[in-house]
């Protein structure tokens, strides 16, 4: 099981028409139980959401995933993560389950 974090507003507006806001947690949900994964949707609140990624990469135990297709976070993160998927990639299949 890996840890997967989800640069929400990325993944969201990745397709169009973009993925409805209370649509995509859920959407997620249904995604990490179909493959056995603890998803975490992560949002823009007191820090930013890529910030918040970045420190938690660090924080968590492996294996840990990022979804994003943000270029900034990707070089941030990749030292720290197994597995970063692109966003887009992620918001089709969560569309086509």
């Amino acid at each position: 099981m890996a840890i997967v974090l989800i640069d929400a507003e990325n993944v969201r507006r990745s397709t169009w028409p973009n993925i409805p806001k209370d649509e995509l947690e859920p959407r997620c949900a249904a995604w990490a139980k179909l493959h056995g994964h603890d998803v975490r949707v992560i949002w823009e609140s007191g820090e930013t959401a890529d910030d918040r990624i970045a420190r938690e990469v660090r924080e968590l135990e492996a294996p840990v995933w990022v979804v994003t297709s943000d270029r900034a976070l990707r070089e941030r993160v990749e030292a720290h993560v197994d597995r970063i998927l692109g966003g887009g990639s992620f918001a089709r299949e969560l569309l086509a389950a």
